[in-house]
Protein backbone atom coordinates (compact mmCIF):
# COMPACT_ATOMS: atom_id res chain seq x y z
CA UNK A 1 0.00 0.00 0.00
CA UNK A 2 1.37 3.41 -0.93
CA UNK A 3 1.78 6.18 1.62
CA UNK A 4 -1.03 8.19 -0.02
CA UNK A 5 -3.42 5.23 0.10
CA UNK A 6 -2.55 4.53 3.73
CA UNK A 7 -3.14 8.17 4.67
CA UNK A 8 -6.45 8.26 2.80
CA UNK A 9 -7.57 5.10 4.62
CA UNK A 10 -6.56 6.68 7.93
CA UNK A 11 -8.64 9.79 7.20
CA UNK A 12 -11.69 7.74 6.19
CA UNK A 13 -11.50 5.83 9.47
CA UNK A 14 -11.48 9.09 11.42
CA UNK A 15 -14.53 10.62 9.73
CA UNK A 16 -17.13 8.54 11.59
CA UNK A 17 -15.69 9.81 14.88
CA UNK A 18 -17.01 13.31 14.10
CA UNK A 19 -20.73 13.62 14.52
CA UNK A 20 -23.53 16.15 14.46
CA UNK A 21 -27.14 15.32 15.21
CA UNK A 22 -30.16 17.55 15.60
CA UNK A 23 -33.78 16.66 16.09
CA UNK A 24 -36.75 19.00 16.11
CA UNK A 25 -40.21 17.85 17.16
CA UNK A 26 -42.41 17.65 14.04
CA UNK A 27 -45.00 20.08 15.42
CA UNK A 28 -42.41 22.54 16.77
CA UNK A 29 -41.05 25.47 14.80
CA UNK A 30 -38.05 26.92 16.65
CA UNK A 31 -37.34 29.21 13.70
CA UNK A 32 -40.64 31.03 14.41
CA UNK A 33 -39.58 32.00 17.93
CA UNK A 34 -38.30 35.48 18.63
CA UNK A 35 -37.22 35.70 22.29
CA UNK A 36 -34.80 33.03 23.48
CA UNK A 37 -32.95 32.70 26.76
CA UNK A 38 -29.81 30.59 27.22
CA UNK A 39 -29.62 29.15 30.72
CA UNK A 40 -26.17 29.64 32.25
CA UNK A 41 -24.68 26.53 33.85
CA UNK A 42 -23.10 27.28 37.20
CA UNK A 43 -20.08 25.13 36.32
CA UNK A 44 -19.51 26.95 33.02
CA UNK A 45 -16.46 29.14 33.42
CA UNK A 46 -15.91 29.33 29.67
CA UNK A 47 -19.07 31.33 28.82
CA UNK A 48 -20.60 28.85 26.38
CA UNK A 49 -23.99 30.40 27.21
CA UNK A 50 -22.80 33.72 25.83
CA UNK A 51 -21.47 32.06 22.67
CA UNK A 52 -24.87 30.42 22.12
CA UNK A 53 -26.73 33.71 22.70
CA UNK A 54 -24.35 35.51 20.32
CA UNK A 55 -24.96 32.89 17.62
CA UNK A 56 -28.73 33.21 18.08
CA UNK A 57 -28.49 37.00 17.77
CA UNK A 58 -26.48 36.58 14.55
CA UNK A 59 -29.42 34.53 13.24
CA UNK A 60 -31.83 37.39 14.03
CA UNK A 61 -33.22 36.33 17.41
CA UNK A 62 -33.60 38.40 20.55
CA UNK A 63 -31.35 36.23 22.72
CA UNK A 64 -29.77 36.68 26.11
CA UNK A 65 -28.01 34.45 28.62
CA UNK A 66 -27.72 34.13 32.37
CA UNK A 67 -29.19 32.32 35.35
CA UNK A 68 -32.89 31.45 35.09
CA UNK A 69 -33.69 34.09 37.70
CA UNK A 70 -32.59 36.71 35.14
CA UNK A 71 -34.82 35.42 32.32
CA UNK A 72 -36.61 38.39 30.70
CA UNK A 73 -40.39 38.62 30.48
CA UNK A 74 -41.68 37.46 27.12
CA UNK A 75 -39.11 34.69 26.71
CA UNK A 76 -40.54 31.99 24.45
CA UNK A 77 -37.88 29.29 24.70
CA UNK A 78 -34.98 28.29 26.93
CA UNK A 79 -31.80 26.71 25.60
CA UNK A 80 -29.99 24.46 28.07
CA UNK A 81 -26.61 22.98 27.25
CA UNK A 82 -24.01 20.52 28.46
CA UNK A 83 -20.39 21.06 27.45
CA UNK A 84 -17.70 18.39 27.74
CA UNK A 85 -14.06 19.39 27.73
CA UNK A 86 -10.97 17.21 27.56
CA UNK A 87 -7.24 17.61 27.74
CA UNK A 88 -4.91 16.25 25.06
CA UNK A 89 -1.85 18.52 25.20
CA UNK A 90 -4.36 21.37 25.28
CA UNK A 91 -7.86 21.75 26.70
CA UNK A 92 -10.62 21.78 24.09
CA UNK A 93 -14.36 21.31 23.74
CA UNK A 94 -15.05 17.74 22.66
CA UNK A 95 -18.87 17.63 22.92
CA UNK A 96 -21.74 20.09 23.09
CA UNK A 97 -25.33 19.02 23.72
CA UNK A 98 -28.25 21.46 23.64
CA UNK A 99 -31.92 21.11 24.49
CA UNK A 100 -34.59 23.67 23.62
CA UNK A 101 -37.82 23.84 25.59
CA UNK A 102 -40.84 26.10 25.43
CA UNK A 103 -41.32 28.36 28.41
CA UNK A 104 -45.12 28.10 28.63
CA UNK A 105 -45.47 24.32 28.35
CA UNK A 106 -42.00 23.23 29.51
CA UNK A 107 -41.96 20.75 26.60
CA UNK A 108 -38.69 19.96 24.91
CA UNK A 109 -38.98 20.91 21.24
CA UNK A 110 -35.47 20.31 19.90
CA UNK A 111 -32.13 18.74 20.76
CA UNK A 112 -28.73 18.89 19.16
CA UNK A 113 -25.33 17.35 19.69
CA UNK A 114 -21.93 17.85 18.17
CA UNK A 115 -18.89 15.73 18.98
CA UNK A 116 -15.33 16.27 17.79
CA UNK A 117 -12.34 14.13 18.67
CA UNK A 118 -8.96 15.79 19.17
CA UNK A 119 -7.89 15.22 15.57
CA UNK A 120 -10.77 17.32 14.27
CA UNK A 121 -11.24 19.68 17.22
CA UNK A 122 -12.82 23.04 16.43
CA UNK A 123 -12.99 26.14 18.54
CA UNK A 124 -16.08 26.45 20.78
CA UNK A 125 -17.74 29.15 18.62
CA UNK A 126 -17.60 26.85 15.59
CA UNK A 127 -19.10 23.96 17.55
CA UNK A 128 -21.88 26.23 18.85
CA UNK A 129 -22.66 27.29 15.27
CA UNK A 130 -22.70 23.66 14.10
CA UNK A 131 -25.33 22.64 16.64
CA UNK A 132 -27.44 25.84 16.84
CA UNK A 133 -27.78 26.75 13.15
CA UNK A 134 -29.59 23.56 12.02
CA UNK A 135 -32.19 24.05 14.76
CA UNK A 136 -32.77 27.81 14.50
CA UNK A 137 -31.74 28.91 11.02
CA UNK A 138 -34.64 30.78 9.45
CA UNK A 139 -35.57 29.58 6.00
Amino acid sequence: MTKKAAFATFLVLLLPACSLTTQVEPTAHPNRLNHIFVEHRLSDGRHIDELIARELRSLGYDASAGPLTMMPDGTEAIVAYQDEWTFDFTTYLIELDVAVREVKSGNQIAVGRTFRPSFGANNPATMVRQVIDPIFKRK
